[in-house]
């Protein structure tokens, strides 16, 4: 890869070292407009189905940017590191990154707007996804529990917000989290149309919805669904067997994973616990992805992620690591075909026994 590219800056600056000790550091100044970063190399990109949506395949997800829940904790170093973050995974070619109005209670979808202000060719480049439709208890009245809200209303709201937070003009793809037991697709499907026209939002999706409840909101809205975000990995087989990923095939929506490498699990970063009844089987998978993952002279989170990307569905796992070995480690996903032989090797490792 060529070395990355920045611009010096003044006392106070964020440094971050990305990749080996030979790689010159990064500095990002906090502090002023106009900073210019170029990605090293271009990441492999996905068009997502029935839609013009264009992203890498790889996408960055920003839950853990702030590095903390509370906003109110969010300190300079946080700041600086958050910033740090997202620069890094730019550099290495991700242009699709992953918010929710939630995340940090809005404080994520701020971090990330600064660094939009201070490299402005970033929103060019970069694709926004974020989502709405969890509300937290005492919002807005104390006594308010904790719920789904997919009320026209909130849709729009909540949309404003994620745009005044972020600095920008048009989100380009906008997910409802969590199902909303009260949902009426009417309702939504009106919401959606108006945050288009009013060119808001480029496409819509969902999160965490099961099939049912994507064809009952699909066939109420005019426009396409283009992705359903899932909890998928090595570690989270359902959507194989549940007709999450069939719907994907049969109507095009482009599936995109959270958790793709189980909360660090399947990267070697943090052991199953011995206590853990499960713990022979995740042994057993980790050492199957060590063979792989050491043949290819990759990491094993890339060969975790590469079982992801082989799925016809065209899968796009979320990254959530703010250390930049991690992040370059999993890049390395975007350059590795998994065959059918190692996808099934792997798959049979983490069912814990043989295919029927």
């Amino acid at each position: 890869m060529a070395a990355a590219r920045g611009v010096s800056a003044s006392a106070g600056e964020a440094r971050l070292r990305v990749g080996a000790t030979s790689r010159p550091e990064f500095t990002f100044a906090p502090g002023g407009a106009g900073t210019r970063v170029l990605p090293e190399d271009a990441m492999k990109t996905i068009r997502f189905a029935r839609s013009a949506l264009e992203g890498s395949v790889l996408a960055y997800g920003c839950w853990r940017l702030a590095g903390t829940h509370d906003p109110a904790q969010v300190t300079p170093e946080r700041r600086a590191a958050a910033h740090a973050a997202v620069i890094a995974a730019y550099e290495l070619g991700f242009t699709l990154f992953d918010h929710a109005d939630i995340y940090c209670q809005g404080a994520a979808e701020s971090l990330f707007g600064e660094v939009l202000r201070q490299v402005p060719e970033m929103r060019e480049r970069v694709r926004i996804v974020t989502k709405c439709g969890i509300r937290f208890a005492g919002d807005p009245d104390p006594a308010a529990p904790y719920r789904y809200d997919f009320s026209a209303a909130h849709i729009i709201a909540a949309c404003e917000g994620s745009l005044k937070r972020l600095g920008v003009e048009t989100i380009d793809l906008y997910l409802l989290h969590r199902p909303d037991f009260l949902c009426d697709p009417a309702e939504v499907a009106a919401a959606f149309s108006r945050l288009k026209e009013a060119g808001k939002v480029r496409e819509f999706g969902v999160s965490n919805f099961r099939p049912s409840q994507v064809a009952m909101l699909q066939k109420a809205c005019p426009m396409p669904l283009v992705t359903n975000q899932i909890e998928f990995s090595l570690l989270h087989l359902e959507p194989l067997s549940d007709g999450t990923l069939d719907q994907c095939l049969t109507e095009g929506l482009t599936p995109m994973a959270w958790s793709p490498l189980a909360g660090g699990i399947l990267g070697g970063r943090i052991g199953a616990a011995m206590n853990d009844p499960q713990h022979a089987r995740k042994a057993k998978l980790n050492d199957a992805l060590e063979l792989i993952a050491r043949d290819r002279g990759v990491s094993r989170a890339a060969i975790a992620l590469a079982w992801l990307r082989r799925h016809p569905a065209g899968v796009v796992p979320i990254v959530g690591t703010t250390q930049p070995e991690r992040l370059r480690e999993a890049a390395q996903a975007a350059e590795v075909e998994l065959s059918r032989e190692e996808w099934y090797r792997l798959t049979e490792a983490a069912h814990g026994q043989r295919l029927p």
